[in-house]
């Protein structure tokens, strides 16, 4: 959906649970702000008992104390019965604030939750904060981080990621969940928001076209896997290639590394081949 055509959703006025079926399956619950889920009828193990990870967003264009004392009662209330669930905070809609503003405005979230956290007697509570907007790639990249952290295989993943850049002349590669756009691993080199921004849109021109001209894949996964070069103004190239149905290898590598495509379609054959070994262990 277009940033421009959220301004037309209707608010959140109930707890919805939408299914989300992918290279792994999960539920996302979004919970209208006004509900209070510490009240008796509601039941807070049940909500919270199975939960992987709990995003609360704060609104930056608005006053947002509010938000931020039930943020800090509901933290209190997960260290107690569930420590383990990861808490990511977005400060949202900072499109149009100035980088100065966005800072400060972080900022002050960030002291005032340890301050009231350290106040209940908890300290050194794992938040992570993320500055996020729909109108740039912020938001995918901030959801990217929050599923990096449900995968228990993510420091194999990185690994696999590294084994292949190292042997075949890549800079940067990213493995994509296709139809959301979040990554699910990277390689250990930082991530740069320009390179990630350009992967992801390289993900809506492949889509658009296979729309166009793609095939439906066969049951026995014997249809080939779709692969994609694009050769950029700057001397770089890109590089794609599908895994399977969900995801697809998306890479960025100098002009003179695409010379031995031999060489590296063979690296990612098998990268593709450990990776599906990673994934038979994990449902076995």
């Amino acid at each position: 959906m277009p940033p421009t055509e959220t301004l037309f959703l209707e608010s959140t006025t109930r707890i919805t649970k939408d299914p989300i079926h992918s290279f792994m399956d999960f539920q996302v619950w979004d919970f209208p702000g006004q509900i209070d889920f510490f009240d008796p009828t509601f039941d807070f193990d049940n909500i919270f008992g199975e939960l992987g990870a709990l995003i609360w967003v704060l609104d930056a264009q608005d006053e947002y104390l509010e938000a931020l004392s039930k943020l800090h009662a509901t933290i209190i209330q997960i260290q107690r019965n569930y420590p383990m669930i990861n808490i990511e905070v977005f400060i949202h809609k900072v499109d149009g604030l100035s980088d100065d503003y966005k800072i400060d405005t972080q900022r002050d979230i960030v002291q005032r939750t340890q301050d009231e956290l350290s106040d209940a007697g908890f300290d050194n509570v794992q938040i992570s904060y993320h500055l996020t907007s729909i109108y740039d790639h912020s938001i995918f990249e901030a959801f990217s981080k929050v599923i990096q952290k449900l995968i228990p295989q993510l420091g194999t993943l990185e690994n696999l990621l590294n084994v292949l850049c190292s042997n075949s002349g890549i800079e940067k590669a990213f493995l994509f969940d296709v139809l959301s756009k979040i990554y699910i691993a990277t390689d250990s080199s930082p991530v740069d928001v320009q390179s990630y921004e350009i992967c992801s849109d390289y993900i809506d021109v492949i889509v658009d076209i296979s729309e166009i001209y793609g095939y439906v894949h066969d049951q026995d996964g014997s249809a080939p896997e779709a692969c994609s070069i694009i050769r950029l103004q700057n001397g770089m190239v890109l590089y794609l290639r599908e895994i399977n149905k969900y995801l697809a290898l998306i890479c960025l590598m100098r002009k003179e590394s695409i010379e031995k495509q031999g060489l590296i379609e063979y690296n990612v054959q098998v990268f593709q081949d450990a990776l599906g070994k990673v994934f038979e262990m994990r449902g076995s």
